[in-house]
């Protein structure tokens, strides 16, 4: 990543990570799918945030209409997915929102200084860069601020509260060992 929004990056190097995105995200939205009915998980999920699909027509435009077949999680990403489908089975609340809330604030927060970037360093227009471009959201800080709100607001004990922020954790943990695994894969390339 350090590599990308230095400029040093290739466009190899971004297909790589957008991959590896389809992957947690594919997890992700497939948790929301189950978690649509939970009294507290529910108010977080808006399709104003889904990213799949954004994230199928970048990798159609990156790799071609057989991107499917050429794509594979690397170990992180695996572990990630992995992760956040444990968390949906369990029926766990907390632990969805904590990645729900570690991934989307993220890249809604950051994606549009890495779509400017990305567009700049690869000629990009929209396409490449869909996933950033969250066009449904008119002010993103009003949604953000919002979506604090609403976390602010869960009725969770100290225990739980405790509980989900070690979960927040481990998904920055995730995200970073990706990065790792990404740049591992980048040099055994």
């Amino acid at each position: 990543m350090s590599d990308l929004m230095s400029g040093n990056g290739t466009r190899v190097d971004y297909v790589a990570l957008v991959a590896q995105h389809y992957f947690i995200y594919a997890a992700l939205e497939g948790a929301a799918d189950r978690f649509a009915e939970d009294s507290t998980a529910s108010a977080f999920i808006t399709p104003q945030l889904t990213r799949v699909p954004a994230l199928e027509a970048d990798l159609e435009f990156l790799i071609g209409s057989d991107w499917r077949e050429s794509i594979t999680p690397v170990p992180a990403a695996e572990r990630y997915a992995d992760r956040i489908e444990e968390v949906a089975a369990e029926g766990w609340a907390g632990g969805f929102i904590a990645h729900h809330y570690t991934r989307y604030m993220g890249d809604l927060s950051g994606g549009q200084h890495i779509s400017k970037l990305m567009k700049r360093q690869f000629g990009f227009d929209a396409a490449g860069v869909y996933f950033y471009l969250f066009d449904q959201i008119a002010d993103p800080t009003a949604f953000k601020n919002t979506y604090r709100e609403r976390l602010d607001a869960v009725a969770w004990d100290a225990a739980e509260r405790e509980r989900v922020i070690e979960e927040v954790v481990s998904a920055y943990r995730f995200n970073t060992e990706l990065f790792v695994d990404l740049s591992k894969a980048k040099a055994a390339a």
